[in-house]
């Protein structure tokens, strides 16, 4: 992508995150729209600070199936709070925005949510806060389960006989993200034993995702400043073990943004990809 670095950031950030305690037992209650309430934790867990790279002058160099995510450019003029365009004109973009990056026959687009920081914003539009818990949306188990509670037993059953994959499109709405960015992990750098299971329990539905113990050998990226057209590919779940699999990440608190910054506003796609 030939897109100007921002010279003025530092290459390297120090920043803490939210991490789980290995051989704790948490349990992830997510916040609901609208309230001030935010997202709470069950369990134990720990702040860590880490370094965070600054990689807006390599974009390119990584891959959904190495490191578990990558960075795609996408002009975009829907309006995100507008359901009807979130739900007929985005969801074909989104569609073919992966189809044409990973090769995938079908793409299923499942979920969107909305995020702001700010909490006027949230009562008045319904939304939920940014995620400051290091997390992965899927397990080995859910990813599967969630495919057939969209398309049912029996065609998700012969949909796992192939390659299938849960993927995130991240981006900001409407304007430049300049507060509480996404720091990601390179899915390379987890252990197994890293990763946790966590009972996510939703007002609708219980589910399982992932809470991650730190590792002094995680190696963390973060882009910042993504302007309104740049996107953020994240693997939350495939069924290919050869591959990347799982990819953490949190919103972070960015030391080297301006302390003026206006308050992030992103909406989140979730998708499977079909081969």
């Amino acid at each position: 992508m030939d897109r100007i670095a921002t010279l003025d950031r530092p290459r390297i950030v120090e920043a803490p995150l939210t991490f789980a305690v290995k051989g704790s037992e948490p349990v992830s209650v997510p916040s609901v729209p609208g309230q001030l309430v935010g997202h709470t934790y069950e369990g134990d867990h720990e702040k860590l600070a880490v370094a965070i790279e600054n990689v807006r002058d390599r974009m390119d160099d990584f891959s959904l199936d190495r490191e578990g995510f990558q960075f795609a450019l996408h002009h975009t003029a829907v309006d995100f709070y507008d359901e009807a365009q979130r739900t007929t004109v985005y969801e074909r973009e989104v569609e073919e925005l992966l189809k044409q990056i990973t090769g995938a026959r079908r793409v299923i687009v499942f979920d969107h949510t909305l995020r702001t920081g700010s909490d006027d914003e949230r009562v008045k539009r319904a939304i939920r806060e940014p995620v400051q818990m290091v997390h992965n949306d899927y397990t080995a188990r859910s990813g599967p389960q969630r495919l057939r509670d969209l398309v049912g037993d029996e065609e998700a059953e012969e949909l796992l006989k192939g390659r299938v994959a849960v993927v995130n499109v991240w981006r900001g709405n409407r304007k430049k993200v300049e507060s509480m960015p996404i720091a990601v992990a390179d899915a390379r750098s987890i252990e197994p034993e890293d990763l946790i299971s966590v009972e996510r329990r939703a007002k609708d539905r219980v589910g399982e995702i992932q809470h991650l113990v730190h590792n002094p050998g995680q190696r963390w990226y973060f882009l910042p400043d993504m302007e309104p057209d740049e996107v953020l590919l994240l693997k939350c779940y495939d069924s290919d073990e050869d591959v990347a699999r799982f990819t953490a990440h949190s919103a972070f608190a960015d030391p080297s943004g301006r302390p003026d910054a206006p308050f992030r506003e992103s909406i989140e796609t979730r998708t499977f990809l079909i081969w």
